[in-house]
């Protein structure tokens, strides 16, 4: 299984470790997300090189490519993806949210029109469960019921209490195998202080290996998103991790670290790579631009990562433009080491005692603009 140390703390904020089978994570933590097996245009090798110590996958997709039984008998997701380090999944459950259109929530669990070829899908507590344990998980998921928001209170306490209800049927489901994984449970209610406060309540009378939360970064205000996540991981036990899932551009990770929260996820930085954003320390730079297509600077000169060391600018926005697959590598790169380093120094911030300081300064140079 898994346990969890804290190493420091400044204020509300944690550095942590997280010890599990595969190795330790050293908290707060990027996780890259790797939905198909798989982060983006990078190798494992790569993300290794990076600093990476856990990543994430997800089990819709994975449940219909491969098959967690193709996987399974190949040895498990790491060792198909050749990953040695952690993997958390995703429990399927975001996709209630994302694929709407697609999917019909009832008691039992959730059944979907696959989005690939239009076949009837359904997706249980049990089910989700027993998909993540064949894949290998080190850290699973409970399936969650997630809305979109702005929702009415009654609906956001209707899918809360439908989200306490599977957690217990998963933890019932995890009981069962051997050597399983950890599991952790997630935190729903919206941007309703009260019923965050019930349901994390709820969650913890069931009792899991951690805790998430989840249901935000789905159409609420900025403001909202952070004073959620400021007044629920204090409801959390302060010896376990906590996750906020599913978030966030660098300044909603400050602020979540800031709260006490200690592992995320996010596709922003893959995703935006690909499509020629690029974060540097003065701030995001659409590489795509005019202004770029003679300019031999490196994108970000204060960042050690191989694309700033070796390529310019003139060469990144030629290679977008161009539609090389380079790109994508070397804007990936970039991205994903400018997420793990602010965690890195958030981390170091933590355990001298001046996180507040980095954090400040960190975003009065992110805000400047200059990078435009």
């Amino acid at each position: 299984m898994i346990s969890f140390t804290l190493d420091a703390t400044d204020g509300a904020a944690r550095a942590g470790t997280l010890t599990t089978p595969r190795g330790a994570i050293h908290t707060p933590i990027f996780m890259p997300v790797g939905t198909l097996g798989t982060v983006k245009a990078m190798t494992p090798e790569e993300l290794v090189s990076l600093g990476a110590e856990i990543i994430l996958g997800n089990t819709y997709h994975l449940h219909l490519r491969p098959g967690e039984d193709v996987v399974a008998a190949l040895g498990g997701l790491h060792r198909f993806m050749h990953w040695e380090r952690p993997i958390l999944t995703d429990s399927g459950g975001y996709q209630i949210h994302s694929l709407a259109h697609l999917s019909r929530v009832t008691e039992e669990g959730v059944s979907f029109r696959n989005h690939l070829d239009g076949s009837s899908l359904f997706l249980g507590p049990e089910q989700a469960v027993a998909i993540q344990e064949a894949l290998g998980s080190d850290i699973l998921m409970c399936l969650d019921h997630l809305v979109a928001l702005p929702a009415e209170a009654a609906r956001l306490l209707e899918a809360l209490e439908r989200t306490t209800r599977w957690a217990a049927r998963c933890k019932a489901a995890h009981a069962q195998a051997e050597g399983a994984g950890a599991l952790f449970g997630i935190v729903q209610g919206g941007t309703d202080a009260a019923l965050r406060r019930r349901s994390a309540e709820d969650l913890q009378a069931i009792g899991f290996d951690g805790y998430a939360i989840g249901g935000l970064s789905v159409g609420e205000a900025v403001t909202a998103f952070h004073d959620t996540v400021a007044a629920t991981a204090p409801l959390l036990p302060a010896g376990q991790p906590r996750y906020l899932m599913g978030s966030g551009e660098p300044e909603d990770l400050l602020a979540a670290i800031g709260a006490g929260v200690d592992l995320f996820d996010c596709v922003l930085p893959t995703r935006n790579a690909r499509n020629g954003s690029l974060y540097t320390r003065r701030g995001k730079l659409s590489i795509k631009q005019t202004r770029y297509r003679a300019d031999p600077a490196p994108l970000d000169a204060d960042c050690p990562c191989p694309t700033c060391r070796h390529y310019s600018r003139a060469y990144l926005r030629h290679l977008f433009q161009s539609r090389e697959i380079l790109s994508m590598r070397l804007n990936t790169l970039h991205n994903l080491h400018f997420y793990l380093d602010l965690v890195r120094q958030a981390r170091a911030a933590i355990q001298a005692r001046r996180y507040a300081a980095f954090a400040r300064d960190f975003l009065a140079g992110y805000r400047s603009g200059e990078a435009e």
